[in-house]
């Protein structure tokens, strides 16, 4: 018997429901001759800018090129210290390694596995130069606090928004009506990978911000150093966005809302259905969270086991991250230190399949397989 598999993200149905819009921006790029820059690149920044409710919006490569520009034309550089999560993918702490500077490690949130405020400030020295909250999973970060944080002691915030775009912050009324994530920091920095909630056609990133002069950094940056050819004034890099992807960027961005509110409600789904399954742990749910992943934590050690009897009913699910910054080989010299809560969710994290097209039915049959699961 041949048993239908699920994926943790079919892009099948958004690329089908489109397919006549993205062959039009497809065959609109041919015909201009213009394949780097142009005003499909343009048309994209201010539109996501419009977008996030910032008035710059810097088309660049990818997302990692995001948070390297981003970094350094906020003057990081040898030397600073820059305090970050170590429960994140490895280009969070890449990026301030590039630069010269030392990522410096704080623990996260247990409910949240976003980066914990209170442990902060005990962090800051006076090499310190920025704080770069990450907004993991969609779920927006801890913002208030860690702006006050950043204000009282005169550091930037980089805000990694690689799996949040259309996020909103909760803010203190808990509404999910406040700003976008990346609208609040100096810089924010985003991701359009293909799985992401606004997902291009290969690599492609974007930098946000409210300042007029980092974002002339960035463009300067982004074009070897220079904001005319043959012109540098600075050592940059190749990061300019692809007008291809620009266009196809401009269809996709028109659903991101509604995408959003599709993942809330698989979410909601699954949190209720989720509730009494011992041994399974729901993710913290916050108005503002777009669900870029939904994952929940398997205890008492049977994450592994769980994923595999999961995945031999045909249902793929993934773990992010099982190795967290600080035990990367990169890194392991010992200096990071330990973070207790950051190693127990790695040995308990599992990501479920999430999608806006994902059915009812698949998530029932997600659940039914999950609570066999840990029945057995």
């Amino acid at each position: 018997m041949t048993i239908d598999r699920l994926p943790i993200l079919d892009l099948g149905p958004s690329i089908e429901a489109d397919r006549d819009a993205l062959r039009d921006a497809f065959e609109r790029v041919l015909d201009s001759g213009q394949f780097i820059g142009g005003a499909e690149v343009t048309s994209f920044e201010e539109e996501a800018a419009a977008f996030l409710g910032v008035p710059y919006a810097v088309g660049l490569n990818s997302g990692t090129d995001a948070l390297v520009i981003g970094l350094r034309a906020l003057g990081v550089g040898p030397g600073d210290e820059v305090i970050t999560t170590p429960f994140t993918f490895f280009a969070t702490a890449e990026a301030i390694s590039l630069l010269g500077a030392t990522p410096v490690l704080v623990d996260i949130e247990q409910d949240t596995f976003n980066l914990d405020p209170e442990r902060v400030e005990a962090a800051v020295t006076d090499q310190t130069k920025a704080l770069l909250p990450v907004h993991l999973f969609g779920r927006p970060a801890a913002m208030d606090p860690l702006l006050d944080i950043a204000r009282r002691h005169g550091l930037a915030v980089v805000e990694d928004c690689a799996q949040s775009f259309g996020a909103r912050y909760d803010g203190e009324d808990g509404a999910g009506a406040g700003p976008m994530t990346g609208a609040m920091g100096d810089v924010g920095t985003y991701s359009f990978f293909p799985s992401k909630n606004l997902g291009a056609f290969g690599d492609a990133g974007m930098l946000a911000t409210h300042s007029e002069d980092l974002a002339a950094v960035a463009r300067k940056l982004r074009a070897h150093g220079g904001a005319h050819k043959y012109h540098n004034e600075m050592l940059g890099y190749n990061s300019r966005l692809d007008s291809l992807q620009a266009a196809m960027l401009r269809v996709r961005l028109q659903h991101v809302p509604e995408w959003n509110e599709a993942r809330r409600a698989v979410a909601a789904r699954y949190t209720d259905a989720l509730d009494g399954v011992p041994g399974v742990v729901a993710p913290e749910v916050s108005p503002g969270h777009v669900f870029h992943q939904y994952t929940v934590r398997v205890t008492e050690g049977r994450r592994d086991a769980v994923a595999a009897t999961l995945e031999a009913e045909g249902i793929q699910t993934m773990v992010y991250y099982p190795t967290p910054i600080h035990r990367l080989p990169v890194y392991l010299d010992g200096a990071m230190g330990t973070f207790p809560v950051t190693e127990k969710a790695a040995d308990e994290v599992l990501s479920l399949p999430i999608g806006p097209s994902l059915e009812t039915a698949d998530v029932d049959r997600v659940v039914h397989a999950l609570r066999q699961a840990v029945l057995s």
